[in-house]
């Protein structure tokens, strides 16, 4: 499989793209690698809830596709559609996700479940149904997972365990894929500012990147281009950002330690 990062050359616009599927599309990271991406030669596929595209058109290089990705089903479908026009499915991002930001004491067990249904299962399902895609194209699973996937974060119990699952989830199925030729590989971002300001419900749900006890954020751009260099690369853990690449090594070496400072910087408490 060549390099996510060659240059498109002119042997190259004559053939046809590769296919990238990217859920979470319209806006945020999901955007933002799909934007790069296309700046490659790549066609982007990008999954997203009705209404959530606004103002994106469809054109060579991408296609829009409405899908909740917690209905195994509709999912199944949409990549149907997508395999009948593409000559390949190549990659995989699986981006789309909630937050949730609440005391476990607090939080609603319904709203647990949600998340677990969205960042977790969502995912679940889509790779059920590109697996022969990505196994013909002998291509990737890129699943965007989180600091919280590897570390504890104060006051985000589903949301890490969510994340923590995918982790799980797609570190096991790199063994099994990989005697088919397949590269699996997870992308942790720390602060993603992606919808900074977003409101969050009353059970404590919102849109990733609009929490407010955010470190050192960085812009989608930013963390696209780093998770795209880190496949370029051929790296199989990502970590994106100063505070993520400093969390996985201090979680590592020192975990109460960073269970310490980390209740002391995002939750402002002493140490």
């Amino acid at each position: 499989m060549a390099r996510l990062g060659t240059a498109v050359t002119a042997a190259a616009r004559t053939a046809p793209a590769k296919t990238a599927v990217i859920t979470g599309g319209a806006g945020g990271l999901g955007r933002a690698l799909a934007a790069r991406l296309q700046a490659r030669g790549w066609h982007c596929a990008l999954l997203d809830l009705p209404g959530a595209f606004g103002d994106l058109g469809e054109g060579a290089q991408q296609s829009l596709h409405t899908c909740d990705v917690t209905d195994a089903e509709a999912v199944a479908r949409v990549v149907e559609t997508i395999r009948g026009v593409r000559p390949s499915l190549d990659l995989v991002i699986y981006n789309a996700g909630i937050t949730l930001i609440a005391p476990f004491e607090r939080v609603d067990p319904a709203a647990h479940r949600r998340v677990f249904e969205i960042n977790y299962w969502g995912a679940v399902n889509l790779a059920a149904a590109v697996l022969p895609d990505i196994r013909a194209a002998q291509g990737t699973h890129l699943a965007i997972t989180s600091v919280a996937g590897f570390a504890p974060l104060k006051h985000r119990t589903a949301y890490a365990a969510s994340k923590h699952a995918l982790g799980g989830f797609f570190g096991s199925l790199r063994g099994e894929e990989a005697a088919h030729g397949v590269r699996t590989a997870l992308a942790a971002p720390s602060f993603v500012a992606t919808n900074p300001g977003a409101r969050f419900d009353a059970q404590g749900i919102g849109r990733p990147g609009a929490a407010g006890d955010g470190v050192d954020e960085m812009t989608p751009d930013d963390a696209a281009r780093i998770i795209l260099r880190g496949l370029d690369r051929g790296c199989d853990f990502i970590p994106v950002g100063r505070v993520a690449g400093l969390a996985w090594w201090v979680n590592r070496l020192a975990p109460r330690f960073y269970e310490r400072q980390m209740l002391k910087t995002i939750a402002g408490e002493s140490a």
